[in-house]
């Protein structure tokens, strides 16, 4: 399959500061645009071949959280990349790493093989001002025309998969023939480490829901944690007609597990449809 080539066009960068409170605003992403960080975020967005929504709710009174999150479209409108990431720390320190992480997605948002990316990220945070700073990451790139989708997890809690030919959730795993291999660690623990990128196909209809540990690690007010196997329950209850109603959805039950509890970490969500119909490319 051909993919787009390289172009050494400037990539459109959109501030990190607060980008909506509201789930209604629509932002319709066009070519070479990168839009995310680590501030309170609400809303909805259109990328090449799929819907998508966001949540960023960094722990108060912080107006900056650990949890970032980066959208993206190639040069010419047919790649889309998800980045989010859950770095070690809180607030302010955080910050030269968004910029970190923003930089080296802005430099290779043309390349489908993702594996550059991630090496360049691992070094990134091992030759960082911050010692011993390290994130988790799920990076996924998707191909409008034929619903393939790369994914790459840095130590990071699984997305959700929902395959619409079958009503089913699962989790989105990678499996390997070479387990002796270490792969897949949290960002910036070690020199080197080879990371794998797996392909799948979204079809039509399809949702992949992306989340940081503050939504799996939540508590309730007795204290007992959420964990996967509760969270893959809750995703079997939510509607999946869309991003945003899976989105909203998720949040809400969330919320209603913690019930008086208060959240104890940032909690970001990213959940992208696979739009039925192709969509034209953004221009």
């Amino acid at each position: 399959m051909n993919h787009p080539a390289v172009s050494n066009s400037p990539l459109s960068m959109q501030p990190d500061g607060p980008v909506s409170d509201y789930a209604g605003d629509l932002h319709r992403f066009s070519c070479l645009e990168i839009r995310g960080g680590n501030r309170l975020a609400v809303y909805r967005a259109e990328l090449p071949g799929l819907g998508a929504w966001v949540s960023c709710q960094p722990l108060q009174p912080a107006t900056r959280g650990g949890d970032l999150y980066y959208l993206s479209v190639c040069s010419q409108g047919s790649i889309s990349r998800v980045t989010i990431a859950d770095v070690a720390g809180h607030g302010e320190s955080v910050s030269e790493v968004a910029e970190r992480l923003r930089d080296a997605i802005r430099r290779h948002a043309d390349d489908w093989d993702q594996s550059s990316l991630v090496r360049q990220l691992n070094d990134g945070f091992l030759k960082g001002p911050v010692e011993g700073k390290y994130a988790t990451s799920v990076l996924v790139s998707h191909y409008a025309a034929t619903g393939e989708l790369l994914f790459t997890n840095a130590g990071h809690p699984p997305p959700l998969w929902y395959r619409a030919a079958s009503q089913e959730w699962t989790f989105l795993e990678d499996a390997t023939l070479y387990a002796e291999e270490i792969a897949d660690l949290p960002l910036g623990m070690i020199p080197g480490t080879s990371y794998r990128q797996t392909a799948v196909r979204l079809a039509p209809n399809d949702l992949l829901l992306l989340y940081t540990d503050g939504v799996n690690e939540s508590y309730d007010s007795q204290g007992e944690q959420l964990g996967l196997d509760r969270l893959l329950e809750i995703a079997g209850r939510l509607p999946t007609d869309s991003a945003v109603s899976a989105g909203e959805a998720l949040v809400a039950e969330v919320a209603a597990f913690r019930g008086t509890a208060p959240p104890a970490d940032d909690e970001t969500v990213i959940v992208l449809h696979r739009n039925s119909q192709p969509a034209a490319p953004p221009s």
